[in-house]
């Protein structure tokens, strides 16, 4: 049987989305793998608390979406409208991924402004403004945008590609909170490093500015390699690549606070990590 150019394109296209999301996900395993004695040591003996909820998603959504992905692009999907039915789904999910990621951040900035209540309810108002952009302009872009399925046989799976500039917009804004987000922890670093007048480079490691770092870099190749390569088609690799590293940065983050938590107070506390400044506080989450 002959098939049309368009089709092999297609089906090109499909098999490589397939070697680039096994790679993120022998990545997630790898990880996983690193951090299990630590992670079970953390979901064993500490309390049950709306952070402990937070950090069960936020770590193991990913592996959801993984299973979404298979049932995405392992079975023949031959209308364009189930395609997108299942899309939609799986993009769901990735918010919902992306914004739990996002709100360890916040608490974390939260914490290191001393529970300053100002700077909380600017920070959860942008939350909300990206929660409430991200879903209406993304399903309205999936539900304007090209949805391709393989008519090869043997070749499952379908993907969607679209243009327009409105489907970057949520990046841009979230590219702007992580900004302010660093700068709300550079500044606490400067402050710090002033008021101990020790190395830099350990204030900052205390900081954890090097998650913001890398978060704050992810959002910036969200919405720049679209500009600079506009023929680049495996934008939602990257963005994909985005929520499972965020989820990966903001759990470490956690987890690391947690032990050294736990090595400050002693093995036997029962922990609820402050996520404060390395520092006991009268107020924990």
């Amino acid at each position: 049987m002959e098939y049309s150019a368009d089709d092999v394109a297609a089906a090109t296209s499909l098999q490589l989305l397939t070697y680039l999301y096994t790679s993120i996900t022998t990545f997630l395993i790898y990880d996983y793998a690193c951090s299990l004695h630590e992670e079970w040591k953390f979901l064993l003996r500490s309390r049950w608390s709306k952070i402990k909820a937070l950090y069960v998603i936020t770590r193991y959504l990913p592996f959801v979406l993984i299973a979404m992905y298979i049932c995405l692009n392992f079975t023949q999907n031959e209308s364009p409208n189930e395609c997108r039915t299942l899309i939609n789904v799986y993009s769901s999910f990735c918010q919902i991924s992306l914004i739990c990621s996002e709100c360890f951040f916040v608490i974390r900035t939260y914490a290191l402004w001393n529970n300053n209540r100002i700077i909380l309810a600017g920070m959860l108002s942008a939350v909300f403004a990206i929660t409430v952009a991200f879903p209406s302009i993304r399903f309205t872009t999936i539900a304007t945008s090209y949805v391709t399925a393989s008519m090869i046989t043997g070749i499952p799976g379908c993907y969607w590609s679209s243009s327009s500039i409105r489907y970057f917009i949520p990046y841009i804004l979230l590219f702007v909170f992580q900004l302010v987000l660093v700068s709300l922890t550079l500044v606490r670093v400067i402050q710090s490093w002033r008021s101990a007048k020790g190395h830099l480079h350990a204030v900052l490691v205390k900081h954890n500015i090097f998650y913001y770092g890398c978060a704050l870099c992810l959002s910036a190749m969200n919405f720049l390699m679209p500009i600079l390569c506009s023929d680049f088609p495996y934008n939602t690799v990257l963005e994909d690549f985005q929520v499972f590293i965020l989820a990966i940065l903001a759990t470490r983050m956690h987890l690391y606070l947690w032990h050294i938590d736990r090595d400050v107070h002693g093995s036997d506390a029962l922990v609820y990590i402050s996520m404060s400044d390395m520092s006991p506080t009268n107020s924990t989450v």
